[in-house]
Formats: C-alpha cells, structure tokens, sequence
C-alpha cells in the first residue's frame, strides 16, 4: 500500500491493538476500537521548561526530534559517537534502578535477567561500525558512504522496554539519526525515565534537547500518526504480524522484527548434559521472554530419556501428562478466526511468568528458584505450535534426524527467525541450516549466544526477521550516499 492509500481508521486501530497485546502482556489503552472517541482539541505546548524528549503529542515529538536531528548533523560523528558513550553509561549505571523500575511496572520476567540486558547494552556497537567504501581508477575517485535518513519512528515491546530503547538509540543515533519511540502502554513509564535522563545528560554535553523522544502515554492514535508524520523517514517496528504489515503499508520504508517461535534439535551425538544446561539458560532467560529464546524442543528417540533426566538434573522440573493438560488449559484458550477456524489464543496474564507460578496452574509445586519447567508432548501440540514466552519447554520424540528437521520447519511457521541444534554432525548442522533458513542460528550453544552473550559478536535487540536487514547494526539505520570525482587523478 502507498502513502497515497494509507490504512482507514478502524484498521489501524485493530493492528495497533495486535501491538498492544501482542508484545507481552495486554494493558489498557485510551479507547476501544469499538467506541467512539471524541477529537480533542491540539496539544498546546506545556511552558514547565525543557521537555527532554518527553511529550504528549506525536505531532511536537517528532518536530522536537527534526530539530535534534539538524543539531546532531552540526556536531559530527564525534558527537554521535558522545551520545553512544552516555547511553552505554547511563545504562550500565542505572542498570539496577532501571531494572528493578521496569520490573515493577511490567511485572513479566525475572529481576536479575532485567539488571542483566541493561549491563549488556554496551555491547551494541556504535560509529566505528560505519566504514566509507572508497574507489579510484583511471577516470577518478568515488566514495561511498553511510548517510542519515533522519527522524526515525520506532515501537517498543513491554518484554523489554528500556533494554530495546537503548540499544535502538545507540544504532539509530550512531548513524546519525533522531528518534521517536512508541512504546507499549505497559512499559511506557520505564521508556520516559530513560529518555528523559538520556537527554538531560545529552543536553548537558552536546546542547541537543530533544535528540530521543517518546510519547508518554501512548495509544493506537499516537501510533498511527507516528507512521504518518512528515518528518518521520524510517520506521523500526517490533511485533507480530499486524503490526509488521500496518508498518510495511505505511508508504515509508520500514525495518520490521516480527514473530519467531525457534526450535531446538538434539540428535545425541553431543554431550546431554551440556545441550540439557544450554538449553535451560537461553528458554528460561527472562522467563522465555526473549525472541530468540527456545522454545520447544525435537530430540530423537534412542536419547530422549537421557536428554530429559539431564534437564532434571540441571534444574528444570518436569510435568506429568495430566499437570500439562491442566496447564494447558490455563494458557490458552480457543476463538474462531473471522472464517469460523478455530485458533490457540495465549493468555497474556502468564506471558513472562515465573516457572513456579506455573507450576501452580498445573496443579503441582516447585521452588522459586526453578528456572524453567518441561513436559513431553507430540509435534502438534499448542505449546509446541504457538510462541508461547513462558518458561515452559515441550520436549518431542523423534524416530530420526529427518523427522526432526520436519517437525522443527513445521513449528517455526516459516518466520525465518531462529533456530538451535546440538549435535556434532556438521553434515546435519548444515542440513537444517539450509531447511530453516533462519535469520539467526546457534550450533551447540545457549540462544543467547547468538547476540554475543557467550558467543562471538555483537548485540541488538531488534532482529529485522520480516524485511531482512537481521540482527540491526548502525548501517541498518543509513542510506548509502555516493560522491564521485572525475578526472585523471591517479599518479600510478
């Protein structure tokens, strides 16, 4: 769809509530889709002193952020790369306040796993990422180099709202950018107490107010005039399938990181105990609250049982048939599709919750200190199929490696996002790479690996899966800008 054609109003009210409810758990917005909502009048500027990138209006937002961009192009790469430098900073500083605020306001995941994506952030790299091509030959010289789009539009999870924030800002303004965030209602608080203390500090050294913006108490209208606005270029969307295609419709350029549901394939040729310990650290990683994280798993037969006693033994408690059909129960729900087809609906209330609390709607008791529960299931189960983010694992038989692989394309719905294995056969390794196609996949490793945790390179926490730019960097955020010289200007 062009921008000539944007999307009606109760369109964009039905996607942005998939926005709403579908990054975590649901919390309340400004109106329903259903009723009416009277127009009010314009905001009127508020005249309490600088703003520093917190405001009510989607429309002054982004005009603050055009400014901030123009100011930010003054300063140079040496001033993008001093606002990089204070966001890793603040971040690492804050980590524990800003952890335990989002904690209490979100109330998904686990408190230390909070902490520990803030101290992280640092690893998300910034200006040096960004390197001119340069070319000379006969007829002359040409550079090409990594140029701004401007102001960027970008949507927040509430799985991890300040940890997504700052890693967006230090790739968005490393390549020269502005930014103006949406974020989830449910973590909209932790999203203005970062933004507010980035541009304080950014403020205090560069002179630039209003360089990372976000609207204070969002909705689905500020969402849609965020992907309107005239100074918005770039949109840098997280969420489910509507989201991604109210982003892509937009008629602007869009960077969209959608749904996953990765599978995990365990042949046994491996050390058990270790792909059992691996395991566990990236499914129970915030609660399984993160993309990447595993979660259901294709272990082939002859090694199932050894597998699952190593998870025991690791930690992970295991539920019976009947514990897992009682939660089951508590987690999902049915509804019909607008065609009458009947579909798995998640409860949003245990998204994100503690294994334990769980474990009480199974109707069976462990320790706080459990990090993850499992339970065999078949290949089509519901937590098998849906993407759940809870710390629960489904563990499948499999008579072989090519029944795994099967099982594994089927469950990851073709989102191309990510997959693991463990296993020691590189002939394997490479045919369910070419089978998955995922943009991200760990060989014998937690999936935390896979953003640098344990694993070779680098962080983000936007993985562009839907439009194909992947794990973002600053070079995501640019447009590549040529300059020639033509002349005979080579002295050899």
């Amino acid at each position: 769809m062009s921008a000539n054609h944007p999307l009606d109003e109760q369109a964009i009210r039905t996607i942005v509530e998939d926005v709403m409810r579908g990054l975590g758990r649901a919390a309340p917005v400004a109106a329903s889709a259903s009723e009416p909502k009277a127009t009010a009048a314009p905001s009127a500027p508020r005249s309490r002193g600088p703003r520093f990138g917190v405001f009510d209006d989607v429309k002054e937002a982004c005009a603050a952020a055009q400014v901030a961009f123009e100011q930010l192009r003054n300063k140079g790469v040496a001033g993008r790369a001093k606002v990089v430098e204070i966001v890793k900073d603040l971040c690492t500083r804050n980590a524990k306040v800003w952890g335990k605020f989002e904690f209490d306001e979100t109330k998904i995941g686990r408190l230390e796993h909070k902490i520990a994506k803030l101290e992280i952030v640092k690893l998300v790299p910034g200006v040096e990422w960004l390197q001119p091509r340069g070319m000379s030959g006969d007829h002359g010289i040409t550079m090409e180099e990594h140029a701004p789009f401007g102001v960027v539009g970008a949507v927040l999870p509430v799985t991890h709202s300040i940890p997504t924030l700052s890693g967006n800002v230090i790739n968005i303004v490393a390549a020269g950018n502005s930014v103006v965030f949406n974020p989830h209602p449910g973590g909209a608080r932790s999203a203005a107490l970062a933004v507010r203390t980035f541009n304080e500090a950014i403020f205090a050294v560069l002179g630039i107010e209003n360089l990372v913006c976000t609207v204070e108490k969002p909705t689905i209208e500020t969402f849609g005039a965020l992907t309107k606005d005239e100074h918005v270029r770039l949109l840098c969307v997280t969420g489910g399938p509507m989201v991604v295609k109210a982003a892509m419709a937009s008629g602007k350029r869009a960077i969209c990181a959608g749904p996953g549901n990765p599978p995990v394939v365990v042949d046994g040729t491996g050390n058990l105990a270790k792909a059992a310990a691996d395991i566990i650290s990236g499914a129970a990683f915030d609660n399984n609250l993160l993309c990447i994280g595993e979660k259901q798993v294709f272990v082939l037969e002859h090694v199932a049982d050894r597998f699952m006693n190593e998870l025991a033994s690791a930690g992970a408690a295991k539920l019976t048939a009947s514990q897992l059909a009682k939660l089951s129960a508590s987690a999902f729900t049915n509804a019909k599709d607008a065609g009458g087809c009947s579909h798995a609906v998640l409860n949003r209330q245990l998204v994100g919750a503690d294994a334990a609390v769980l474990a009480q709607h199974a109707g069976a008791i462990v320790t706080a200190e459990c990090p993850l529960l499992f339970a065999e299931t078949d290949a089509e189960h519901v937590f098998v199929m849906e993407e759940q983010m809870m710390p629960m694992l489904p563990i499948v038989r499999v008579k072989d490696f090519n029944a795994a692989i099967a099982a594994a394309v089927k469950s990851e719905h073709g989102y191309k996002h990510s997959c693991v294995i463990h296993s020691l056969n590189v002939e394997r390794m490479t045919q369910m790479a070419r089978a998955l196609d995922t943009t991200l996949f760990v060989k014998n490793g937690p999936s935390t690996a896979g953003l640098g945790l344990g694993g070779e390179g680098y962080l983000s926490y936007s993985i562009a899966t839907t439009t194909g730019e992947g794990i973002t960097t600053p070079e995501t955020f640019t447009r590549t800008r040529r300059c020639v010289m033509v002349d005979n200007l080579r002295i050899y």
